[in-house]
């Protein structure tokens, strides 16, 4: 485990972040007490193909519409009543 003080981190993120992706645990302390602990995200799984196409499914479907189209709104608003 690798600790740095916050003026350390600013000055070397982009080397901490490479620290922490080769697997180093890296921990960013302030006042000497550990504040911030850099690791790298979960990749996605590959290995399941289904739950991937569900994901995409569920942000492909889009909201319905309104009622009517804001053309038909202001037909509405300025026709005439039919007498």
């Amino acid at each position: 485990m690798s600790t740095y003080s916050v003026a350390e981190a600013k000055s070397g993120l982009s080397g901490l972040i490479n620290r922490a992706l080769a697997g180093e645990e890296v921990i960013i302390t302030r006042h000497g007490k550990p504040v911030v602990e850099i690791r790298p995200t979960a990749a996605p799984s590959a290995t399941d193909p289904a739950a991937f196409y569900e994901w995409l499914a569920l942000r492909r479907t889009r909201p319905k519409g309104p009622p009517i189209t804001s053309v038909e709104l202001l037909d509405q608003i300025y026709d005439e009543p039919d007498s």
